[in-house]
């Protein structure tokens, strides 16, 4: 079966956010609405992709950049998909736009009982951080 790779579109969101639902270590919020998603892709452009079988969602990436910086928000394979190579492709296709965009270092973030997600994270070269700590706060 072969996977094709291109940028998300908002048009893509109601099944990118129906994947999202359904992965397991994955967190939601009001920031994944789709206006939210919308304004994150135009301020992002070309730094996100989807990954599709057979015309259905296999996987997305959720990615950009602060100028300094790169994230990585909901890397997701459907389960059914899973094993195939579709999330590092997905986060290679970001990193690539990441360093053609000047940004040297990207981070994720991985829920501490997402255990599927760190393993994957730890397994293709991404190292896990210690020594600070990350607030947030409503503004």
């Amino acid at each position: 079966m072969k996977i094709a790779y291109r940028t998300m579109e908002i048009a893509d969101y109601d099944g990118v956010i129906a994947l999202w639902r359904r992965i397991e270590g994955l967190a939601l919020s009001e920031a994944d609405e789709r206006e939210a998603i919308a304004a994150y892709l135009r301020r992002n452009e070309g730094m996100s992709f989807v990954g599709e079988a057979d015309g259905a969602l296999a996987g997305t990436i959720l990615c950009g950049h602060d100028g300094r910086r790169g994230y990585v928000y909901h890397a997701a394979v459907d389960p059914a998909y899973r094993g195939r190579g579709i999330a590092r492709q997905l986060a290679s296709l970001s990193l690539d736009k990441l360093r053609e965009a000047g940004i040297g270092k990207c981070h994720l973030f991985v829920l501490e009982d997402n255990d599927a997600g760190a393993a994957f994270w730890t397994a293709t070269g991404w190292q896990r951080r210690s020594g600070f700590y990350v607030y947030s706060r409503d503004v």
